[in-house]
This record gives structure tokens, C-alpha cells and sequence, in this order.
């Protein structure tokens, strides 16, 4: 994916649903900091930063415009997840 790579990944131990947090740096200008990877029912994915509203509810603070995007974005991020197991 071009003007994006993995700025952090850090893995979390356990059972739990969420497997790391990483950030990732856009076009060496930008970082975005709390993006999830999840292993839901159909397997690993990867969730955006959320801060809670007002109203309780949680809400995106980044997002990929499109969902071949987004795809892209999940792709390259689980790619890197999976190569740094080694």
C-alpha cells in the first residue's frame, strides 16, 4: 500500500478478542494511534479508533472513505500482523 506503513504494533497475550493495537504513519506526514486488530467470528480484522459520545455510543475518528479502501487498509495492516509473528 503506498505512503502507509505500520508506525507501532504492539501484540497483546490471551484470549481476548482484541490481538494488538498498532498506529500507522500516512504519506510521512501522519499518524493515526489506536487501530485494533480483532478476531471475530470470520476471522481477523481490523477496527478503527473509536472515542465515545456523548450519547454512549462509540464512534469511528478515522475511516477509510470507500470500502475498497478500507479493504486495502485491512489487508496491508494484517499482512504486517501475521509477517511480525515470526
Amino acid at each position: 500500500m503506498k505512503n502507509v506503513s505500520v508506525e507501532r504494533m504492539h501484540k497483546l497475550n490471551g484470549n481476548a478478542s482484541t490481538k494488538a493495537f498498532c498506529d500507522i504513519k500516512l504519506m510521512d506526514e501522519y499518524v493515526v494511534k489506536g487501530l485494533r486488530i480483532v478476531e471475530g467470528k470470520d476471522g481477523l480484522f481490523l477496527s478503527m479508533p473509536q472515542a465515545k459520545g456523548k450519547d454512549g455510543k462509540w464512534y469511528d475518528t478515522f475511516h477509510p472513505l470507500s470500502q475498497e479502501a478500507r479493504k486495502e487498509l485491512q489487508s496491508f495492516v494484517l499482512e504486517e500482523f501475521k509477517g511480525s509473528e515470526n
